[in-house]
């Protein structure tokens, strides 16, 4: 993507549905005049008395305990340095977004206009009632070091800079791993820093406080290596100067055992690599370019263990691994501070986390076969759903050890549970697709790609690396709009209507033919068929020209699937075909079947339809929770209806007993854990949460997953189509950019599941 292009999706990301991007909404009713008397004059007055009485009351009455104030002067932003404080609001609606995804914490971002250290704290001082706590963000140093050090003196609400200390925390979980690894120790290892701002400063005080000697270590500043006998020294690098008589980075990495680079890119040679102690440990974090290029890196030295502050190479170093999980446990027990204790311990319980066996959900967002603890996995990827309820728990209870704790949790369990319950633990199923996508991108055929929004899908899929795109459609127009959407990629472009009938459609026609033969199909109307853009494309994946397609935009659903059942038809041993539409809710995803295939389904078939959507949630990762859905719950009607539902569940307990499924059983109590409990104890459902909805007809499935993509806003990928041959899906008629991009990134998921499973017959 060219930068000016970057620059416009960039700026119509934050403009448009409606600028920015963070809005409040409601918690309580507000529908009626009881509800407004409540929420405003005149029953508002009863919590205002009670927290006269006691100020602790605003966590009990208000949403203080979890509002966490994201404050910036804008004097050291990402990348962009001092551009003041109005510039520096996307980047902290932002950083409201990612507390509120991964750790369902609400975010303010407040920007002070001021660079007066006295007037900035004075100004956090005076709201800081309003909050649970306080993320400081862009400040610079040395500024940075007094603004928190203060606050955190005269507050009694957690307090930290994220910039210092988000990086330090994450890089000493990831160092601590290193170490082991490589059979050194930390009070013993040489340790080079390059950079001596605010995130460098905090790095090496905790890696003293894990154990590193001063001696030990070497910081450098823009100027070079920062020594006791300079002249001038800053009060805030004194305590990093070194005795020793070197100067420059390439004396300081001669045997040296570790470097972390918190600077700019580009500033480590290979000699320099060479020059290293055995199993060097490198960490280069200057983002979006580090300190030497990874691949480079890796070439110089194969004992190499090496994180980078990117997304796209083995461990990333990414703060997000940290400071929304750390102020989780804070604000979970009314910590008064986030102190020394408190960080060491978030430090430990990522590191012991990256040792634990990693969830399949993880091992499938990043393509792996599994991820294990070693020289490329040093540090938990940040879309473990482990994280959610592991950090949190270390972190509160090294806030109560440490004495800074005003409310104790004592059901350790409970709260693990609280914490899974939160929209930070399993809501990422979109970037786990997309993330499993990129890591082995397949060609997609888009079989309407001379539509704007289909071609606009497709430029974003082959932007990100999701698939490779194929774009079928009227050349003249396709060529038009890529110049309009400035989509300017060399990819293969199809018009099965227009070109001259070369080999390949020959080819394609014969096959259909030879399979269709004998259902009234001549050789001239196969040659006709292969003319229109769902016939040719599903030839193109049937012979192994792509290796999936995706169609449906424009056209009525039914209309589409029929060329697709014709030329790929179903896979052995499959009756029926089926779609599993997946619903991102706030309850965590819902795989819900038959949503647009099978109109009346018998017991069988809804047994088979069950076995084929619980395949479809463990590939995505999840342990399928299966609720056989019916207007009637175990037994209470005689109906045909119900009971053809009671069948299925029958078949599917006596042909696929490890399966975890019930029914018949009505809506609400499939989805409400505690209701179900207390009335159906004896079900297979009772005490778990279900994921999986198999309806008993397609009317009930279809009407039920527009209603909640209407109704509740609740994001849908699919219509993903089971029991076919190939990976070819069919997209809703008049289906978003954003939908498409997904069922892109299905069917590349789809294609390399069957390379997979292919691979493990050929090796059998």
């Amino acid at each position: 993507m060219s930068n000016e292009k970057l620059r416009r999706e960039a700026l119509i990301y934050h403009a448009k549905p409606q600028p920015g991007k963070i809005k409040i909404v409601p918690t309580k009713p507000y529908s009626t005049q009881r509800d407004l008397a409540l929420a405003y004059s005149p029953g508002v007055a009863e919590p205002c008395l009670e927290i006269a009485k006691d100020k602790e009351n605003a966590y009990k009455y208000t949403s203080k305990g979890n509002l966490v104030a994201i404050i910036s002067n804008g004097t050291a932003v990402l990348g962009l340095g001092n551009i003041g404080p109005l510039a520096s609001k996307p980047v902290m609606e932002g950083k409201g977004l990612l507390f509120k995804i991964f750790a369902d914490i609400d975010g303010i971002d407040i920007e002070v206009d001021t660079e007066d250290v006295d007037k900035f704290i004075e100004t956090v001082k005076m709201i800081a009632p309003t909050f649970g706590g306080i993320n400081l963000e862009d400040i610079k140093a040395p500024e940075a070091f007094e603004i928190e050090r203060r606050l955190k003196e005269e507050l009694d609400i957690p307090v930290m800079h994220d910039d210092q200390h988000g990086t330090a925390i994450i890089s000493a979980a990831a160092l601590l791993n290193a170490l082991e690894i490589a059979n050194k120790k930390m009070d013993e290892v040489r340790i080079v820093i390059s950079g001596a701002g605010a995130a460098a400063v905090s790095c090496t005080k905790l890696y003293k406080a894990f154990g590193a000697k001063a001696e030990n270590i070497v910081m450098l500043d823009s100027k070079g290596v920062i020594r006791k006998d300079a002249d001038n020294l800053a009060e805030s690098k004194k305590e990093f100067a070194t005795d020793r008589k070197i100067d420059t980075l390439d004396e300081a990495m001669v045997n040296a055992d570790v470097f972390v680079g918190l600077s700019i890119a580009n500033i480590v040679t290979p000699s320099m690599l060479t020059s290293m102690a055995n199993d060097p440990i490198v960490f280069a974090m200057a983002n979006p370019d580090p300190e030497i290029d990874y691949n480079l890196a890796v070439a110089t030295r194969k004992d190499l263990i090496m994180a980078t502050g990117r997304s796209d190479h083995p461990n990333q170093v990414n703060n997000v691994l940290g400071f929304p999980f750390i102020f989780r446990g804070a604000l979970d027990v009314r910590a008064t501070a986030i102190n020394e204790a408190m960080k060491m311990a978030a430090v430990k319980a990522l590191a012991d986390l990256t040792k634990q066996p990693v969830p399949e959900q993880v091992n499938i967002a990043y393509g792996e076969t599994r991820l294990t603890f070693g020289r490329e996995y040093i540090i938990p990827k940040p879309f473990d759903q482990r994280l959610i309820y592991e950090v949190p728990p270390a972190v509160a209870k090294a806030a109560m050890e440490s004495g800074v704790a005003k409310a104790p949790i004592e059901d350790w369990n409970k709260y693990r549970e609280e914490l899974m319950l939160r929209s930070g633990n399993d809501n990422k199923v979109v970037r786990l697709l997309h993330a499993r996508a990129r890591s082995h991108a397949k060609k997609i055929v888009f079989a309407e790609a001379d539509h704007l929004d289909v071609l606009k899908a497709a430029q974003i899929v082959h932007e990100e690396g999701i698939a490779i795109p194929i774009l079928l459609g009227r050349k003249d127009i396709i060529l038009e709009l890529k110049k309009e959407l400035e989509f300017d990629a060399d990819l293969d472009i199809i018009d099965p209507m227009s070109e001259e009938f070369d080999e390949r459609h020959v080819r394609y026609a014969t096959k259909y033919w030879e399979s269709r033969k004998r259902s009234g199909v001549t050789f001239y109307s196969a040659k006709i068929k292969m003319r229109e853009r769902n016939y040719f494309g599903a030839m193109m994946v049937l012979e192994g020209d792509a290796d999936g397609m995706i169609s449906g935009y424009s056209r009525a659903y039914p209309t589409v699937v029929k060329p697709i059942l014709e030329v790929i038809g179903r896979a052995t041993g499959v009756k029926k075909v089926a779609t599993v539409n997946i619903m991102i809710t706030e309850r965590g995803p819902l795989f819900l079947a038959d949503t647009s295939i099978n109109i009346e389904p018998n017991a069988e078939e809804l047994a088979d339809i069950a076995k084929m959507t619980a395949k479809v949630a463990s590939t995505f990762g999840f342990d399928p929770v299966l609720a056989m859905l019916s207007y009637a719950n175990f037994g209470s009607s005689t109906h045909p209806n119900a009971r053809k539902v009671r069948e299925a569940v029958g078949i599917l307990h006596e042909t696929a007993p490890d399966l975890v499924v019930d029914g018949e059983i009505q809506m609400d109590f499939a989805l409400n854990r505690e209701l179900h409990e207390s009335k159906f104890p004896f079900s297979k459902l009772a005490g778990r949460k279900v994921n999986t909805l198999i309806f008993p007809n397609l009317e009930s499935a279809n009407i039920t997953y527009k209603l909640l993509k209407e109704l509740n806003s609740a994001e849908s990928i699919g219509p993903i189509i089971v029991g076919l041959r190939k990976a070819v899906h069919i997209m809703q008629l008049g289906a978003s950019v954003d939908e498409i991009v997904n069922m892109a990134a299905v069917a590349v998921i789809d294609a390399q599941e069957r390379e997979k499973r292919k691979k493990a017959k050929e090796t059998k």
